[in-house]
């Protein structure tokens, strides 16, 4: 599933590309016609991202396309975006929305969710995701407050989307390893200092994956070749990794949270 870099580097896309501009909105499988035609001829105005979450804002319109003025994507575990000079391509797959702008064109395949929403609901959905660290806005004080006072693994905690928004399991393995911190350790055990880190790690790297539109976590000052040209496996501390890039120790592989995690516990008391 696409970790919050991802989807604020899509937002940040999709707005340049095609914010301002009034688009045609189609649904090539069909699931999404009825949205598409409220949508269709009508101007997006913004692309806004929250976590995981994608949100595309309209102008206002009248009669049935009064309350069509948010679309919420999800990608989930296999949505996918393609982009394409127009004139675009025909159709691949099970498109579920083409927006077609006046240079470019976007695809969605197989997100999670992809629907129209009203204000209260966007906002509902907003409150039951927590904080994000790309965000300006965002408040480590709500973070903090949840995390100390829980008693659950803190690398289930980084999972939980409704405590940090935008997480996911490569970020949580190499945020932690980067701290020393043992995923099992409970999040009321951390001391300020460590959740301060973490926090300002979260902020750092998400803001690097936006920036190179991939998880990064190597110091790219000791790389020893730009960024863009880093194989995976050269990217990435400890996730996937059969001994620690640090001490050379067995990497442990264990189910937590319901996704695989990768630690050194040698590194990681």
């Amino acid at each position: 599933m696409p970790e919050g870099h991802t989807v604020h580097r899509l937002a940040r896309d999709h707005t340049k590309a095609f914010a301002g501009q009034k688009l045609i909105v189609d649904s090539p499988q069909g699931r999404f016609a009825d949205e598409a035609s409220l949508l269709t001829g009508r101007k997006m105005t913004n692309v806004l991202a929250h976590g995981k979450h994608l949100f595309y804002e309209w102008s206002p319109g009248r009669g049935a396309r009064a309350g069509a003025n948010l679309v919420h994507v999800h990608l989930g575990l296999y949505g996918k975006f393609r982009l394409h000079k127009n004139p675009a391509p025909e159709p691949r797959g099970a498109v579920r929305v083409r927006m077609i702008g006046t240079e470019k064109t976007f695809d969605l395949n197989g997100p999670t969710r992809c629907e129209i929403l009203s204000k209260a609901d966007y906002q509902k959905l907003l409150d039951r995701l927590g904080q994000d660290p790309l965000k300006q806005d965002a408040d480590p004080e709500v973070v903090w407050n949840r995390i100390s006072k829980s008693r659950a693994a803190i690398g289930t905690l980084l999972l939980n989307q409704s405590v940090i928004a935008g997480l996911g399991n490569i970020y949580r393995a190499e945020i932690l390893f980067l701290l020393g911190i043992h995923p099992e350790q409970p999040g009321a055990s951390l001391s300020r200092e460590q959740f301060d880190q973490l926090w300002q790690l979260s902020v750092d790297l998400l803001a690097i994956g936006v920036r190179y539109n991939r998880i990064i976590t190597v110091d790219l000052s000791q790389a020893g070749k730009p960024a863009s040209r880093l194989k995976r496996d050269e990217r990435l501390l400890v996730y996937k990794k059969t001994r620690c890039t640090e001490c050379n120790a067995k990497i442990r592989k264990w189910e937590l949270g319901a996704r695989t995690m990768y630690a050194c516990e040698k590194c990681q008391k």
